[in-house]
């Protein structure tokens, strides 16, 4: 069973930075799209940015030319770095992972099996 774990998240002022991490484990195979989603009081969960298991990534309209999607070499742990942050980032934050190609899935949260339980970030001005 796959396991996602994050963490990193906290209240920082706008502008300002933060890197979550998810720290993953049960794989069977090392075919898998990762992806962080997030999702703010009274809105839907979106999408911000995939990653497949060649690096490829993929990032919303929303957080381009701020965030950034990686993982480690060994494919066990996904970060976001997240820079100039602004009020409307404020969510809660979920590492989410299928099985499905990230072409396929894009950022549709019903096509990710396997989630976190979040991490909360706040930005304040």
């Amino acid at each position: 069973q796959v396991q996602l774990v994050e963490s990193g998240g906290g209240s920082v002022q706008a502008g300002g930075s933060l890197r979550l991490s998810c720290a993953a484990s049960g794989y069977t195979g090392s075919n898998f799209c990762m992806a962080w989603f997030r999702q703010a009081p009274g809105k839907e969960r979106e999408g911000v940015a995939t990653i497949n298991n060649i690096g490829s990534t993929n990032v919303a309209a929303s957080v381009k030319g701020r965030f950034t999607i990686s993982k480690d070499s060994a494919g066990s742990t996904l970060y976001l770095q997240m820079n100039s942050l602004k009020l409307e980032d404020t969510a809660m934050y979920y590492c989410a992972a299928t099985q499905n190609a990230c072409g396929v899935v894009g950022f549709a949260a019903h096509g990710f099996r396997f989630w976190g339980q979040g991490t909360q970030v706040t930005v304040s001005s």
